[in-house]
């Protein structure tokens, strides 16, 4: 399977799947379409949300601000967008640069 993106006018959106109450957090690979994230994180009170989040952008390494669930906020199955820098080069740099660390993250 391969991860499922979409690019927006303003970024990338992709589909994640939380398993939150995990060991550890982690990159697990691929569940169906979406990138498979297990979290320590409970879903009470947005705690899972917020820990995603902060996980997703020290992988990727951007700001945490870059990156909102769009869709999602209290199912396991989540769309998050991802915001690209603006100015046309930075933005073609920056969607190859993340586009291939989301496939990165996927294949692990």
């Amino acid at each position: 399977m391969t991860l499922s993106m979409k690019e927006s006018p303003t970024g990338l959106v992709f589909k994640i799947r939380v398993q939150p109450r995990s060991s550890k957090n982690a990159v697990v690979g691929i569940h169906g379409d979406a990138l498979k994230i297990k979290l320590t994180a409970p879903p009470v009170g947005g705690k899972a949300n917020k820990a995603c989040l902060q996980f997703l952008a020290r992988c990727l390494g951007i700001a945490k601000t870059d990156l909102e669930i769009v869709s999602g906020q209290t199912s396991r199955t989540k769309h998050i967008h991802l915001a690209f820098p603006s100015g046309e080069a930075a933005t073609k740099d920056e969607k190859a640069r993340l586009t291939r660390l989301l496939r990165n993250l996927a294949d692990e």
